[in-house]
């Protein structure tokens, strides 16, 4: 059976002598891993369109353990990001935990249409807090986003002045352990949560908003149970 599926392609690898598998995320369909025939072939129609990053409009062909490509049109090569290697760096970490995140065969529109809009927003503007502010959103989707307006244990209001990733928030100073919260990072993760995302992504960088980056990245890799490949060649840069 033929389908039509709008995709972000995820991550590729080889197989065979000229053919690729391809990993997506789709807007109707969830995760899905396709081969992409002939891809390898310096004339290949479309193997240039399905490169890590690439936003696409695809026909496929639904096959028994894999599908297979059949037409592919590109809808956004976001060629800002994969000019730049700080970009890439931050683009190849928000496929890696989409990958990790995304089921095959459930669909999951919302997070589809936040991969797309994040790496609109990394192309137009290498922002500070574009890849930890992706990370929130992400685990707020998944419910797990994280206390930020009372103590996680007490209900205290404050002053809230560390986060602990077992309970996922913020801790007053009876309570405090974990992480070390300054007021200015906390006004960020309230800004990311609290439905001003556009301010929040206008912020410079500051020693707060690599607060919020490195907490991000901590939280995500407690939720995944996992280290992040890709957050190593950030954290080298």
């Amino acid at each position: 059976m033929l389908y039509r599926e709008e995709g972000v392609v995820l991550r590729t690898y080889r197989l065979g002598e000229a053919d690729r598998i391809v990993v997506l995320c789709t807007r109707g369909r969830g995760k899905v891993r396709a081969v992409a025939k002939g891809v390898r072939k310096t004339k290949s129609k479309f193997g240039s369109r399905l490169e890590p990053t690439s936003h696409v409009a695809l026909q496929l062909y639904e096959g028994r353990e894999l599908d297979i490509v059949t037409q592919v049109e590109s809808l956004d090569h976001f060629r800002a990001i994969r000019d730049d290697l700080d970009r890439l760096a931050k683009a190849s970490t928000m496929l890696e935990v989409v990958d990790q995140t995304m089921q095959e065969g459930s669909p999951n529109p919302r997070l589809f249409s936040m991969l797309v809009g994040a790496l609109r927003a990394l192309a137009d503007h290498d922002g500070a807090l574009v890849l930890p502010a992706f990370f929130w959103k992400l685990l707020a989707l998944e419910g797990y986003g994280p206390i930020l307006d009372e103590c996680a244990d007490c209900g205290s209001s404050g002053p809230l002045v560390a986060f602990d990733l077992d309970v996922g928030g913020v801790l007053c100073a009876d309570h405090r352990r974990g992480v070390a919260l300054s007021p200015e990072a906390l006004e960020l993760l309230r800004l990311i949560l609290g439905g001003k995302l556009g301010a929040a992504l206008n912020e410079p960088a500051s020693p707060a908003t690599h607060e919020v980056e490195q907490l991000a990245t901590r939280s995500v890799e407690h939720h995944l149970e996992r280290r992040l490949r890709s957050a190593s060649v950030l954290d080298r840069g």
